[in-house]
């Protein structure tokens, strides 16, 4: 049996180290990277990281985070962005919403429900110009102003269009914010998740040489998808490769807009999870070119991977995923408490970042395996 104390000791020394540098008004702030040092980019991570592991509301490490994003809000319910706007707003207001709505953070609802209406106003819709057809329709991005779609011969911002990290992100706070299974804004960004993922419905069937059940960080842009261009499908389009990121990304995708567990996509996403798993490594085919870009979404992946696969339950494969993903994790903390990419492509190289990224992924395989622990005591009992 896994020795959860090892886990629980790491993320003791994780705790440790995101709490002596967070700065006197609750807030985190690289120390590399420019747009890291607003307090928005990085505070709600950090935050939802320490609540994850399970500390208390009225610890100060999550007492003032939690009031330093609240403060964010007026009482008419907007969202102040700050001098100089947000850096990642959908990333910021997604995880601010996932903060704030844990139950030990009551006082603190208008204030989320003030970050959950700035969420759903960034959605790509009809409200924004956006119709069904459009490629980027019904995600979310990373723009820094309303993502209204560019009219006709209008300068087009690439951070407007939708992508499936800041997507999952949005539906999950949705979920988190107590928005009904069956608000429209879950069938409009099915539509943009349905099409990042290397599948069909066509009746002629899949075409085997790309419709693997994996997922890509959005369409239409070569550059952006980590892995890269896959190839010319029998139908002459442009085919991007499947990588494990966005693999697990898209899974829980599907699953926060409502797909059930035996869902054909669900299913395929899973499976190719599955297939290639691995906890040393991100996966997926990636062009001989992108090595760093595969290295540089370590913790990502594994933060991502942790949540799609605790997610799919008693579906979930190999059976000790948590257990292999934990001593992974364990085997790269840096003495101090904190982990680091060698890679800097993604920012990674930021403790502050890659830090509440594998802290997270440690508290999730945590809590499955301490579940599965339980659930063989209660079976020897009886």
């Amino acid at each position: 049996m896994f020795a959860l104390d090892r886990i629980d000791g790491a993320l003791n020394a994780a705790v440790f180290y995101l709490a002596h540098r967070q700065a006197p008004d609750g807030a985190w702030r690289s120390d590399t990277y420019a747009f890291f040092k607003d307090g928005g980019a990085l505070t709600p991570l950090a935050l939802h990281t320490l609540l994850t592991v399970g500390l208390p509301a009225g610890a100060p490490c999550i007492e003032r985070p939690a009031a330093f994003l609240a403060a964010m809000t007026q009482p008419d319910g907007t969202v102040t962005e700050g001098p100089h706007g947000l850096s990642y707003p959908a990333y910021t207001a997604a995880l601010a919403v996932l903060a704030l709505s844990h139950l030990t953070l009551n006082a603190h609802r208008h204030a989320r429900d003030a970050w959950l209406s700035y969420l759903r106003q960034r959605q790509l819709t009809e409200a924004l110009g956006w119709q069904p057809e459009d490629p980027a329709y019904g995600g979310w991005g990373y723009a820094h102003s309303l993502p209204r779609k560019p009219q006709p011969g209008e300068f087009a911002d690439l951070l407007t269009e939708s992508n499936l990290s800041a997507t999952v992100f949005a539906l999950d706070a949705l979920r988190a914010g107590g928005i009904a299974a069956d608000d429209p804004a879950f069938g409009k960004a099915l539509r943009f998740v349905r099409r990042c993922q290397n599948y069909t419905d066509d009746s002629a069937g899949p075409d085997p040489a790309f419709d693997d059940g994996g997922f890509f960080f959005m369409y239409g842009d070569p550059l952006r998808n980590k892995a890269g261009v896959a190839g010319t499908d029998r139908l002459g389009r442009e085919r991007y490769a499947s990588y494990g990121s966005m693999t697990a990304d898209g899974l829980r995708a599907l699953l926060a807009c409502g797909l059930p567990h035996d869902d054909g996509r669900v299913t395929a996403a899973r499976a190719w999870l599955e297939r290639h798993f691995s906890t040393a490594r991100h996966p997926g085919r990636f062009a001989l070119d992108r090595v760093a870009l595969r290295a540089s979404i370590y913790y990502y992946y594994c933060w991502s991977l942790a949540r799609a696969l605790a997610a799919c339950g008693v579906h979930a494969a190999p059976a000790d995923w948590a257990e292999q993903l934990a001593e992974d994790l364990l085997q790269r903390q840096r003495p101090d408490g904190s982990w680091v990419n060698e890679f800097y492509e993604v920012r990674e190289d930021d403790p502050l970042v890659a830090t509440p990224l594998a802290a997270g992924a440690l508290a999730v395989c945590r809590d499955v395996i301490t579940a599965r622990v339980r659930k063989a005591s209660a079976q020897i009992a009886e």
